[in-house]
């Protein structure tokens, strides 16, 4: 399987981008193919396209089904597995983001829990415990917040989106109004 110069580009950024939501470079190149192309890839067609080697591929694919951004499928008379992206792409957009959220912010709002419990000992400490509740905060903010849009349809998702900065004009003109009153 060779790969026109315009979709090995978008591959390679794709692992660049993996490495960045927590999985490395080539599950992200992985994932990539996958997404792009319109037919199931075997495991061997994986590692052709990327030159890798298929045990990479068999781990890579592992890590993206632990994900649950990829799913198996069967091709009647054949005994290979096939692989495709789950779902569509704000199904991988909400699934990212939820596994980030289970690694990264759960993790960091249990230790701040377990931090804000006791009284702090001196003037440092209370100082320091201002600044962790105002972190505990902001990332319990950030989690209900994402529990919200994870509830939204891609529907509801896109025309979220679509308001962009215009949600925050709003909310401005919410807060002159308030203000003047």
């Amino acid at each position: 399987m060779n790969l026109s110069p315009k979709i090995e580009a978008f591959v390679m950024h794709f692992g660049e981008m993996g490495s960045r939501w927590g999985f490395n470079r080539t599950v992200g190149q992985m994932y990539a193919l996958l997404v792009i192309n319109e037919k199931p890839l075997t495991a061997n067609d994986i590692a052709t396209a990327l030159s890798i080697s298929r045990g990479n591929v068999s781990m890579g694919l592992k890590e993206l089904q632990s994900w649950q951004l990829v799913q198996v499928q069967h091709q009647p008379g054949d005994r290979k597995d096939y692989y495709t992206a789950a779902g569509d792409i704000w199904t991988m957009a909400k699934r990212v983001f939820e596994e980030r959220r289970k690694r990264e912010i759960d993790p960091t709002l249990t230790l701040l829990r377990d931090q804000l419990l006791d009284a702090p000992a001196n003037e440092t400490e209370a100082f320091a415990q201002q600044r962790m509740r105002e972190i505990h905060d902001l990332l319990e903010g950030v989690t209900q917040w994402s529990t919200e849009l994870h509830n939204m349809s891609p529907e509801t998702l896109h025309k979220l989106v679509k308001l962009g900065s215009g949600f925050s004009k709003v909310l401005e003109l919410k807060d002159k109004l308030v203000n003047k009153s």
